[in-house]
């Protein structure tokens, strides 16, 4: 009897000691296959160099990335894209006398600032399709209005075609004149979230709170991504 109770304990030693230690390798090993990056969005095309995985030469790809390019923003000072190579930054495109979603997506692109207020890596643009009208001055106040600070949200004017390009070209959202109705604008409602390769790597309906959430969350997975590449440099 005795021998079968010594037994009991030590197997049930054994596993107290294995069982961390398994679940501390499923952590490190298995937990790094499970992770997955954001997709990269955008045309892409297939380059002529190569990389090697396993033994095996992969063709590498060419993605879209957003060209530098430089605005103006609320106070009046010249702001670059990218602010600098480590920046991840959120973008989306409105206008003040937008009679339909623009407060409501400004509202949400603050919420997210509110999150993210803190970290500096994380930077906001709105652009506006319609400069003519939205002025420097006129951005001052409607910056106000949502309690934006220039150093981490700014609202950006300048040329409208430039800005039209941009939203086309570059940003792959629509950002056009309404011609059926007097100072209107058709244009996304979508939040772009950008790299630091100035990538696009998702794009989130400002009306749905779902999916605002879920961009919130992306940045946190997007964040992690940029952490791991520096460390693997």
């Amino acid at each position: 009897m005795r021998k079968i109770v010594s037994a009991k304990k030590i197997i049930i030693l054994v596993i107290l000691l294995a069982v961390p230690g398994f679940l501390y390798y499923l952590l490190q090993e298995k937990g790094k296959n499970r992770y997955r990056p954001l997709p990269i969005l955008g045309p892409k095309q297939v380059a002529k160099t190569f990389h090697t995985r396993r033994g095996k030469q992969i063709p590498d790809t060419i993605y879209h990335r957003i060209s530098n390019f430089k605005l103006v923003n609320q106070n009046s000072d010249t702001v670059l894209f990218p602010k600098d190579t480590n920046t991840i930054t959120i973008v989306n495109f409105f206008f003040t006398r937008c009679p339909s979603f623009c407060k409501g997506m400004n509202r949400e692109m603050a919420r997210i600032v509110e999150v993210y207020k803190r970290n500096r890596v994380l930077k906001f643009l709105s652009l506006t399709v319609d400069p003519n009208y939205d002025s420097p001055k006129v951005l001052t106040q409607y910056a106000k209005s949502l309690g934006a600070k220039s150093e981490k949200w700014d609202f950006l004017t300048g040329d409208q075609n430039k800005i039209f390009r941009l939203a086309k070209e570059e940003f792959l959202v629509d950002a056009l004149v309404d011609t059926t109705q007097a100072n209107n604008f058709i244009h996304s409602p979508l939040f772009i979230l950008v790299d630091t390769k100035q990538r696009i790597r998702g794009y989130y309906d400002s009306g749905s709170k779902e999916q605002v959430d879920k961009l919130i969350d992306e940045v946190k997975v997007l964040i992690t991504e940029e952490l791991r590449e520096v460390k693997t440099r």
